[in-house]
């Protein structure tokens, strides 16, 4: 007779390990998937556990607390060749690996010391923190799942559960991971600090800035908690407070890197821009080696036109991980569509992870098409001002119209047109990603727009939790979004060619004429300004250029200096930004040899004034890198010529996709020498001038770019074959 696995597992008590073993190998023969049997055969054959005398153990810990970690590492290796199975060692071993920023070996040895003690708990969960560090979160997740199996009472493994959840974006089961970890252990300062970074996520502000207070009063040294108490502070604009608590992280921390970039970022926000360069500055010099700290400073020097050989020549890194550069200042910083569409790929899969699957019911042909247009900007913004006409000439007998709001609840005209002309408007600032998803699923909304993409103030993170079968990046980023639950982009052939598909992860998705909508009742206001009233000079040729600042670099300002060289009498009128810019281009321009005061900077304006002082301009002169966008459609649908270079990416291609669409490709250029030969014949013949403008003003009136009725009609047609082919 045969024998049951109860018997067979009794015998072999009694039997030498070399016969047990043959037992167990019989029995699995029989029963392969008994855990049972493979336990106890693993158990026999695991080789025996000696770990090195505690003194010497204690010695290498001593060296790690006190941060000495390569004399640490270095006792630890010569322990290991003596003492290669003892579990302990491998997991202090692992530990100093991880504070050395190996993790690879980290984890090697922390697998050992579970391998060698099935049952170490707190060795799976450091195992865990090591996976956390190489952003293999799903192995990271299973590390903290077998240490609470081991003991579900572990809290250190709940809070840790907590974290990599929260990294996945599944952050109700990270709030219930939190939430346990508190109950077990209510003194502990980081469970309430990881708590309030759920909360956060969760756009719960309140909850998380009372866990960061509660963390602190736990522990008055935790600079983690105050850095995070200012981003909850900064969640409500309040840069001020968030400024004092980066302030007290640094008091406490004085090395802590990502309190004084993100002090940075909040001065940023109250226009202290040479504070804030000097708090990236500092983060960049305590971190030499961070992309997103010299990134940082990269982008703030080019909001003030601070220009620096370094920054001019090299390519910037990319970074990695939670080091991973924005996308949006690699716009800025490099005209390369494939290296922009690595940088937003790697910035999604840090930011968002993978798409979070969804389910739809088929759409019943019957009913309209209901498209979603997602966005932080419904008022008076550069948006709405090229997208408003769009919303309102919508076919309503096939459409069904719902704008998502997540922005600032401002009721102004712009966002009184936008109320009479859909029929859904949902305030959404106040719910968390997954939830804004799942009311626009609840809405069965067919078609998800995407306005802001990787812009300021943007959500994707409600895109990567599928709020539509179909979702579309469209008009506010100009360039790939790296996602891939972002299914299409919307473009033209002048911004996206097709030769450049492959930069793109999205499938392009193609409008006959232009990509960027405009609204064809724009108001030009009748007010006339005198030139002297703009600071203009009575007479003489007026180059202008009313992009923001931050898109003028080096290459464009050295051939506007050599144009005023030239043009006797001429100025360049540009958009006052911020004072440090200002000051920075004047003495660029006296570098040159051009009286600085021959550099007229605009205040800012209401929209129909500003377009109204376009009057007093000669002549557009636009940059590179990053063209103009709303201003160049300004600039021309007050009939000013706007002069563009065609780059290689989609920001450096939309002026020229504008004048194509106006049925102007002669004042599209190649290469910048083009450029600067064109501005100048322009500059210099004023007949030839007043052709242009001549065709300029018979085209605005003809051509598809100012027909909003025709860009519907052709985004509308657009949709319809999205849905269809989906």
């Amino acid at each position: 007779m045969k024998m049951s696995i109860d018997q067979a597992l009794r015998k072999a008590r009694s039997l030498s390990p070399e016969e047990a073993a043959a037992l167990y190998r019989e029995m699995l023969g029989r029963f392969p998937a008994n855990k049972r049997v493979q336990a106890e055969l693993e158990a026999l054959t695991r080789p025996a556990i000696v770990n090195p005398p505690v003194g010497e153990l204690d010695a290498v810990v001593a060296y790690y607390r006190q941060g000495r970690h390569a004399e640490a590492l270095r006792i630890a290796v010569e322990l290991l060749a003596r003492f290669p199975t003892g579990e302990i060692l491998h997991n202090v071993t692992g530990a100093i690996y991880g504070a050395l920023g190996q993790f690879e070996q980290a984890v090697s040895h922390y697998g050992v010391a579970t391998d060698l003690a099935p049952d170490y708990f707190e060795a799976h969960n450091n195992r865990g923190n090591a996976l956390m560090d190489l952003r293999r979160l799903d192995e990271a997740l299973a590390s903290f799942d077998e240490a609470i199996r081991i003991n579900p009472d572990y809290a250190q493994a709940h809070m840790n559960r907590g974290i990599v959840l929260r990294r996945l974006t599944r952050l109700r089961d990270s709030l219930a991971s939190c939430n346990r970890a508190i109950r077990l252990d209510p003194g502990c300062a980081e469970a309430y600090n990881n708590r309030g970074n759920t909360f956060l996520a969760l756009n719960r502000a309140d909850d998380a800035l009372a866990d960061y207070e509660k963390a602190i009063g736990l522990r008055p040294s935790f600079a983690d908690a105050f850095v995070n108490r200012g981003n909850g502070f900064m969640a409500f604009k309040c840069p001020d407070k968030a400024i004092a608590s980066y302030d007290e992280a640094i008091a406490v921390a004085p090395a802590k890197v990502l309190a004084h970039k993100n002090r940075g970022c909040a001065l940023l926000a109250l226009d202290r821009l040479d504070e804030a360069l000097a708090s990236h500055r500092r983060a960049a010099a305590l971190a030499p080696a961070s992309a997103l700290a010299a990134s940082e400073v990269r982008n703030l020097q080019a909001r003030m036109c601070l220009w620096t050989e370094t920054g001019d020549r090299s390519p910037p890194p990319l970074g990695v991980g939670d080091d991973a550069v924005p996308p949006f200042h690699m716009l800025v910083a490099e005209d390369d569509p494939a290296r922009q569409l690595r940088s937003a790929t790697i910035w999604t899969e840090k930011e968002h992870g993978a798409e979070r699957l969804a389910s739809f019911r088929p759409r019943s042909a019957a009913r309209r098409i209901r498209i979603g247009y997602f966005s932080a900007d419904f008022h008076d913004h550069a948006t709405m001002r090229l997208l408003a006409r769009i919303f309102e000439l919508h076919d309503r007998a096939r459409f069904e119209i719902h704008a998502f709001s997540y922005g600032p609840d401002v009721q102004d005209a712009m966002r009184q047109r936008l109320l009479d002309a859909v029929d859904g408007f949902h305030e959404v600032a106040h719910l968390d990603n997954a939830a804004v998803a799942e009311l626009a699923r609840g809405k069965a909304i067919d078609l998800a727009i995407d306005l802001k993409g990787h812009t300021r103030d943007g959500r994707s993170g409600i895109f990567a939790h599928r709020a539509a079968p179909v979702q579309v990046n469209y008009l506010g980023y100009p360039g790939s979004m790296g996602a891939d639950f972002i299914d299409h982009i919307i473009a033209d052939r002048i911004v996206i060619p097709v030769e450049a598909q492959a930069h793109y992860s999205e499938k392009v998705a193609y409008l006959p004429h232009c990509y960027q909508p405009n609204d064809d009742r724009r108001e030009i206001s009748g007010r006339v300004f005198g030139r002297s009233e703009l600071g203009l000079p009575e007479s003489g040729f007026v180059f202008c250029c009313f992009n923001n600042n931050y898109k003028i670099t080096r290459r464009e300002f050295d051939i506007w200096a050599r144009l005023l060289g030239r043009v006797e009498g001429s100025v360049l009128w540009l958009l006052r930004d911020n004072r440090w810019a200002e000051d920075n281009l004047r003495r660029e321009a006296e570098a040159r040899g051009i009286a600085p005061d021959r550099l007229v900077f605009a205040e800012r304006m209401p929209a129909a004034d500003h377009l109204a002082r376009h009057r007093h301009a000669d002549l557009f002169l636009d940059t590179f890198g990053v063209n103009a966008h709303t201003t160049a459609s300004d600039a021309l649908w007050t009939g000013l010529p706007v002069v563009t270079r065609l780059g290689s990416s989609f920001a450096a291609r939309v002026a020229g996709s504008l004048l194509h669409a106006l049925d102007m490709p002669e004042l599209v250029t190649g290469t910048a020498g083009e450029y600067e030969r064109l501005a100048l014949d322009l500059a210099t013949d004023p007949a030839k001038l007043a052709a242009v403008r001549a065709k300029l003003a018979r085209n605005r009136l003809t051509a598809p770019l100012f027909d909003a009725g025709r860009h519907t009609r052709d985004i509308e047609a657009l949709y319809e074959r999205l849905l269809r082919t989906a």
